[in-house]
């Protein structure tokens, strides 16, 4: 089957078309014919080499997000049949490989689904962001009707899908942006306000929407030494939420506020196989709210195909990217 990987860290220019085995139905698993993939940060990390420890091995063949169809069962598979279409984040770290190539051996703990009522482009940008949003605000703090929630970054990834499940559950959502394009984004999907941190200080918004008090959830995607402003803008006794916390801070302020900081890395049941079908069960719960139309993407309107991942990823580091880039696959003309 054809594949893009890597054979070494690098640039965008390292991804390469390769001949390479199909994979092998085993126990547990599934093999799935790839419609589509998406590209997230974590992929860029990969090929740049700053995250060795989750790096699949040489050659290597990454991105997790996929959709596509069941074409093979390995044994012990109850609930899923041939002609499945699915979609999950399921491969591209560790010892799984991931959806850059024609077909993909997939946990059938991993997946769920596909929402009927998107295409698989669609549906191949969901996963990732999906799930860790749901674990940030759903398992983690458990953001209940009334809270005023904080989403940093709230037109990325993360922050815009965080921003709808917030919502859902009765909170005031706030959420901080860079321009008045992400403030429109935020606020077609149901955004109170758009904090504009390049005009406005911590203090400033604070006292703006808190009266001073501060946020009783504040979801930091960015992370790194913006968490320092979490800290700032969070309430005593509140909790911080963030998927990037590599990094040496001064954890005083925490302290001196008795702020509950919690962190969520998604990948630990793809590189370490544990918890999987927690993964499974909360892609039922996006796919189910997808298909009542109560969650949404924001796609960027540039689209490449499985060929042109390392355009891809020059364009997303680019900075020009809008949304999430999905990659269509030569398997769906129509993805």
């Amino acid at each position: 089957m054809k594949a893009m990987v890597i054979r070494a860290y690098g640039g965008p220019e390292v991804f390469e078309v390769a001949d390479v085995k199909q994979p092998e139905v085993k126990a547990g698993y599934v093999l799935v014919k790839v419609a589509a993939s998406s590209i997230n940060p974590i992929e860029t990390k990969i090929r740049s080499g700053l995250v060795p420890a989750i790096t699949p091995a040489f050659p290597a063949i990454l991105n997790a997000d996929f959709s596509g169809e069941i074409v093979a069962l390995g044994e012990n598979v109850l609930h899923w049949n041939v002609g499945d279409e699915v979609f999950g984040c399921a491969g591209g770290v560790g010892q799984l490989q991931g959806a850059l190539a024609d077909y993909m051996l997939v946990a059938a703990n991993l997946i769920a689904k596909k929402p009927s009522n998107i295409d698989y482009a669609t549906a191949a940008l969901f996963p990732l962001v999906s799930i860790t949003a749901w674990e940030a605000l759903r398992e983690k703090v458990q953001v209940r009707a009334g809270d005023k929630v904080l989403i940093q970054g709230a037109a990325g990834g993360v922050g815009h899908i965080a921003l709808q499940l917030a919502k859902q559950q009765g909170a005031v959502v706030y959420g901080t942006v860079r321009s008045q394009k992400q403030a429109n984004i935020i606020k077609e999907l149901g955004a109170d306000a758009a904090v504009f941190t390049e005009t406005e200080s911590v203090d400033e918004y604070v006292n703006k929407y808190t009266d001073g008090k501060g946020f009783d959830v504040v979801l930091d995607p960015v992370g790194g030494n913006n968490l320092i402003n979490s800290f700032k803008a969070v309430k005593y006794n509140g909790s911080v939420c963030t998927t990037n916390a590599r990094m040496t801070l001064d954890l005083g302020i925490m302290h001196a506020k008795a702020i509950s900081l919690h962190a969520v890395f998604m990948l630990i049941p793809m590189v370490y196989n544990i918890e999987r079908d927690r993964h499974h069960t909360i892609l039922n719960n996006i796919s189910q709210m997808i298909e009542k139309n109560q969650l949404r993407i924001n796609r960027d309107e540039k689209q490449f195909t499985f060929y042109q991942i390392g355009e891809a990823h020059q364009y997303i580091e680019s900075g020009k990217s809008q949304g999430k880039v999905s990659l269509i696959h030569s398997f769906s003309d129509n993805a």
